[in-house]
């Protein structure tokens, strides 16, 4: 192609705009000709990295090891390989221990065999693969919907859904504790955005009468199992304010798949209720079926305008063809075995159980899968984290500003493949050092703050 060629096309594609305001740029630029150059500051000058940073100051000078970030090197459920040394890990989403399962490593290795590493393309330009449609059909079936779509990233399945189904003039309602991804696609959408009190229908209810009838679309979120706490929403309840509201509901199932129910349906299954009455089932394929992204299932309508119009659908790869084996083998797992979910539920109760006994606060845990033990203080659960590592004992702390300063907590992740030996050895460590730590007044009271931030500033 010559240049005059090239240069009309790109003048075509820039349109006429530029001629039309050619004089007013102009005289834009001799006006900034006049000003100082801008400078644009580093990233190792943003306020934000000196606050990571000023973080990591004070743990070394506290001699706190950063419990975050250790590699593993193996396969991790219910053990862990770290550093040469295996521990009883309670800091996996494994919950029916399917990461090694045959069947799903063989399914996973078949799909490679077959496709490939990637799918190579977004799915609506060339990457659409039958496995696609496979893996979609089998989570349509458990949630007795009538269609579903699968996306690359969990996180990113609540951004794009939310984003594409909700704008301006419109309404989202959510349980105070919703998952970061799904307040990242409210912004996103524009929607004006309430909260409730958690798991209180009559807080929502109070909320749905003073602005029902101000918008156009109303949206209510809850989660089925609630990660950071271990309960369960109340979906009897949310349906009946829906049946009276009007509003589509949107159940996220990240932590409830495999977990709720008899046979590890989820969070409908547990209560008996029609599935059909959830507008929007969502999920992710990194827990139970031990894969990576993740899904809506609800209304042809519903999945036939995501996929056209969702932004992380359309403009993203499609799912890896190993990845959907993966997940297509552990719900074909899940739907044999449904002795792995009540394992995990017996397992779950145990820690649950024993946990009390010792005197630990497990929060509002009902005893599936999540279990966290509340420390409040964020230095005293970092410091737990790490004497139960040095002990063997794998379990993460969540911290500030994960959760608000006084509900730093330890989060215990129960498989079906945990041992009552593990729990128990788990409950009786946290248990002991909490108490040591306690005794020694170890956590923010006892820091020197005035040194401590001498110290910081010297650094």
């Amino acid at each position: 192609m010559d240049e005059s060629k090239r240069q009309n096309i790109l003048n075509r594609m820039k349109g006429l705009q530029k001629n039309v305001d050619q004089g007013r740029v102009f005289r834009t630029e001799q006006a900034l000709s006049s000003l100082p150059r801008r400078k644009q500051p580093g990233f190792g000058d943003l306020p934000e990295y000196k606050q990571v940073v000023m973080q990591q100051r004070a743990s070394e000078y506290l001699g706190m090891e950063n419990p975050f970030y250790r590699a593993h090197e193996g396969a991790s459920g219910a053990t862990a390989m770290i550093d040469g040394r295996t521990y009883d890990n309670f800091a996996s989403y494994d919950y029916l221990g399917l990461n090694r399962h045959p069947d799903v490593l063989g399914a996973a290795e078949r799909s490679i065999q077959q496709f490939g590493i990637s799918a190579s393309a977004s799915r609506l330009v060339a990457g659409e693969r039958t496995i696609h449609h496979e893996l979609e059909s089998s989570i349509a079936e458990n949630y007795g919907a009538e269609a579903a779509i699968c996306f690359v990233s969990g996180y990113l399945t609540n951004v794009a859904a939310i984003s594409c189904l909700m704008g301006p003039r419109d309404l989202v309602i959510h349980d105070e504790f919703m998952h970061n991804s799904g307040l990242a696609g409210v912004k996103l959408s524009g929607a004006t955005r309430r909260f409730f009190k958690h798991n209180d229908v009559a807080d929502l209810e109070r909320v749905l009468k003073s602005l029902a009838d101000q918008y156009e679309r109303i949206l209510v979120i809850a989660e089925g199992v609630y990660s950071m706490d271990g309960d369960i929403a109340d979906l009897p309840g949310l349906l009946r304010l829906k049946e009276q509201y009007g509003f589509w509901l949107m159940l996220d199932e990240a932590h409830s798949l495999g977990v709720l129910g008899d046979s590890g349906r989820g969070v409908f299954e547990h209560y008996g209720v029609d599935p059909a009455s959830v507008d929007i089932w969502m999920g992710t394929l990194s827990k139970t079926t031990c894969s990576c992204g993740g899904y809506i299932a609800g209304s042809e309508a519903l999945i036939t305008l995501l996929k056209a119009q969702a932004g992380g659908f359309v403009y993203s790869v499609g799912l890896a063809p190993g990845l959907a084996g993966a997940a297509i083998a552990s719900l074909g797992v899940l739907r044999a075995e449904p002795q792995r979910t009540r394992d995990l539920r017996r397992n779950s109760h145990l820690f649950l159980d024993l946990a009390r006994q010792r005197g630990l606060d497990t929060g509002l845990s009902q005893g599936y899968s999540v279990v966290p033990v509340l420390v409040a203080d964020s230095l005293r659960a970092v410091q737990l984290s790490n004497e139960l590592y040095q002990a063997g004992v794998n379990v993460l702390p969540i911290i500030h500003p994960a959760v608000p300063e006084g509900l730093a907590r330890l989060r215990f992740f129960i498989t079906s493949a945990h041992t009552e030996e593990q729990i128990g050895r788990a409950v009786d460590l946290t248990a002991t050092i909490l108490e040591k730590l306690k005794q020694q007044n170890f956590g923010l009271a006892s820091v020197d703050v005035g040194q401590l931030m001498a110290k910081l500033g010297k650094g």
